[in-house]
């Protein structure tokens, strides 16, 4: 069952999801050859905290740590471990916070340092497809057309979508009715109302969209061992319309990046 939030509830919502907006925003300026992605955990778990939130993920479905970091060639999932991150390599981020008993929950996928043009395309075709996915989710749509978007956008560009895993609603749970699957078929699927919360969170392979799980029980790799990449807003729907909750402005900040994608978002007031 898709439950609608209040107005009251929306704000709530806006203010856990810019928590990790933040936290996303502070771990921009620390990603960088050499930093461990247990190093980067415990400075989110730190600033969560001194922020009057809970880490979302800690201990959620047993998962040992505050972010799941996920290099390279691993989808999603990955734990957070010793291994410095080097020049070249790519990393999702995905981060979840708890306030006022309710969850905010986004991703971004961070270059360490430079990275092929190859590479380079694949953030930016899956970020793309991020916002064409979010476009879709309007009064009247249904599930179906923004998986749909999402699909053929980022099939077009020769990428895979992974199909195992999903978006989801959002709201004092952190998973939520509907799933959001970012493939399907438009006019299929559970239809959109007022005052939901989903999360949006493309998932693309560079190559085949088939995946395997290590032996962790968590870490998501491509079958292939080729890259993926992963982004992830929070979005209500407002007047029948997509309003972002979450934002990546505190990452631009971060790092230098000037950028209006989030403008047609965003409410007049």
């Amino acid at each position: 069952m898709i439950i609608a939030k209040t107005a009251e509830e929306i704000e709530l919502m806006r203010e856990s999801a810019l928590i990790v907006s933040k936290t996303l925003g502070m771990l921009a300026s620390e990603v960088k050859p050499g930093i461990t992605t247990l190093k980067l955990d415990a400075l989110a778990e730190t600033f969560i905290r001194d922020h009057g939130a809970i880490p979302g993920f800690l201990g959620l479905y047993d998962f040992p740590n505050s972010l799941c970091m996920s290099p390279n060639a691993q989808v999603v999932h990955g734990i957070p471990n010793d291994t410095p991150l080097v020049e070249g390599d790519i990393i999702s981020i995905d981060c979840g916070a708890l306030k006022n008993d309710f969850y905010g929950d986004h991703a971004y996928t961070f270059p360490i340092g430079e990275v092929s043009a190859e590479v380079q395309k694949l953030l930016e075709v899956t970020k793309e497809s991020l916002y064409v996915g979010i476009r879709q989710f309007k009064a009247g749509n249904r599930t179906g057309d923004v998986g749909y978007a999402i699909q053929k956008f980022t099939e077009d560009h020769g990428y895979g979508v992974v199909r195992e895993l999903v978006g989801h609603g959002l709201g004092r749970k952190m998973h939520e009715d509907p799933e959001m699957p970012n493939y399907g078929k438009r006019g299929r699927g559970k239809k959109f109302i007022e005052g939901m919360v989903v999360a949006i969170e493309p998932m693309t392979n560079m190559g085949t969209r088939r995946i395997k799980q290590l032996k962790d029980g968590w870490t998501i790799l491509t079958a292939d061992g080729k890259p993926s990449a992963h982004f992830e807003h929070n979005v209500a729907l407002m007047n029948g319309k997509p309003e972002l909750l979450s934002t990546f402005k505190y990452v631009y900040d971060s790092l230098g990046i000037k950028s209006d994608e989030e403008v047609e978002f965003r409410s007049a007031d």
